[in-house]
């Protein structure tokens, strides 16, 4: 069965694809589209943001958000933990103990921050509110394999940083603890090249390739409560995805170590 934000995607794509919402036209705001739809801002976000990060729509500060490739490809990583097979979004810890390796964490800087307009746009809060950035770097066997910046709302999760040492929690474990699990996650997949910060931090070579992803972390309600960029080691990682028909409702593959 699909799921609320699922059926407004699709039915917008098909406005996209038939020439309701024309190329190079912007769209009913989000205000607008909930009362259309009779559903939350927080859904309509999340139908648009997946329409965004295939290809089809471009959203712009002050502009709104425009219909940018009728033909794009829908390449979208979402996991969806309304399906029923899906055993719920897995930490970084719990996918790669999977594969019988085990995992370290250094947390390098736990902080409250205002956000950046990056920031702002990930999470979808106004530029410059409240926000906690933490950076960590994961090891795996004892080598450096993974470097991520997640940021969270402050004003969702108020007690985040109390009592909590985030080298032995891990960040979905400590929200679920404070009542907010996520719930859905979106992924974007880069591949880019080591500078030398990266190549000290992962111990690879200046040049060497990476994967880097962005994450966008929501709750039951739809609203978005992490975002992310990490960075992967290259010839450490690798991602396998599944792809089925719209009911089927395959889930992603988590990444996995090579």
């Amino acid at each position: 069965m699909d799921t609320l934000y699922a059926s407004i995607r699709d039915d917008l794509l098909a406005k996209i694809k038939n020439g309701t919402y024309a190329e190079g036209e912007t769209i009913p705001s989000e205000v607008d589209l909930a009362r259309e739809y009779g559903v939350s801002r927080p859904t309509i976000r999340q139908a648009l943001q997946v329409l965004a990060n295939a290809g089809y729509l471009d959203r712009r500060k002050r502009r709104g958000t425009i219909v940018s490739n009728s033909n794009a490809e829908d390449t979208t990583d979402v996991l969806d933990i309304d399906c029923p097979r899906m055993q719920g979004v897995q930490s970084f810890e719990d996918e790669i103990r999977a594969t019988g390796k085990t995992v370290r964490t250094m947390a390098i800087l736990v902080k409250r921050e205002q956000a950046d307009e990056e920031v702002a746009e990930g999470l979808h809060v106004t530029e410059g509110s409240d926000v906690y950035k933490l950076v960590r770097l994961r090891y795996v066997n004892d080598v450096p394999n993974v470097f991520m910046e997640n940021y969270v709302p402050c004003s969702l999760f108020p007690l985040f940083l109390e009592n909590t040492n985030f080298s032995e929690t891990r960040l979905y474990e400590r929200m679920r603890e404070l009542g907010r699990p996520v719930k859905t996650v979106t992924r974007r997949l880069e591949v880019i090249k080591a500078d030398a910060s990266l190549s000290a931090l992962l111990d690879v070579p200046i040049g060497d390739p990476l994967f880097f992803i962005h994450t966008i972390g929501q709750d039951a309600e739809g609203d978005i409560i992490e975002f992310s960029v990490s960075t992967y080691r290259g010839r450490s990682n690798r991602f396998e995805f599944s792809v089925a028909e719209p009911n089927g409702c395959q889930p992603t593959a988590p990444a996995t170590i090579g």
